[in-house]
């Protein structure tokens, strides 16, 4: 059998396919979700007395520190998604850690791996938020 390559033929099909892909609802549309809005996070964290990721500290203490943790939290496979994504940002020897979780069991796993690391609960300021 012989396959014809008339390209209309060809243009004609790319544009079913496209068009079927168009059409066809994203899980979070069919779902009636929206978008997440970050805005009010956004501007706490324009607060210069906030820690965010750019402050970072590049000595090598702190960037172990923030190694070690995040190899800890990733390692948790019980962990949710969001839990594995917390920002881990170490400064002079303190650890913040910032972003949404799915339960407080997860806020307080992610607590214990940080503290450990740190060495001591007062080394680590807990700014996480639980969003079911």
């Amino acid at each position: 059998m012989q396959l014809h390559r008339n390209p209309h033929v060809i243009a004609a099909a790319m544009g079913l396919l496209v068009s079927t892909y168009l059409t066809v609802p994203s899980k979070a549309q069919s779902a009636g979700q929206v978008n997440p809005d970050n805005t009010k996070i956004n501007q706490r964290d324009k607060d210069s007395g906030e820690a965010t990721a750019d402050q970072q500290k590049m000595n090598a203490a702190d960037r172990a520190l923030t190694a070690q943790i995040r190899k800890s939290v990733m390692a948790d496979k019980a962990l949710s998604t969001y839990a594995h994504n917390v920002k881990i940002i170490s400064q002079n020897g303190t650890v913040t850690l910032k972003g949404p979780v799915h339960s407080d069991d997860e806020m307080k796993s992610i607590m214990v791996k940080a503290t450990d690391a740190a060495g001591s609960p007062d080394k680590v300021v807990n700014q996480m938020s639980v969003k079911p």
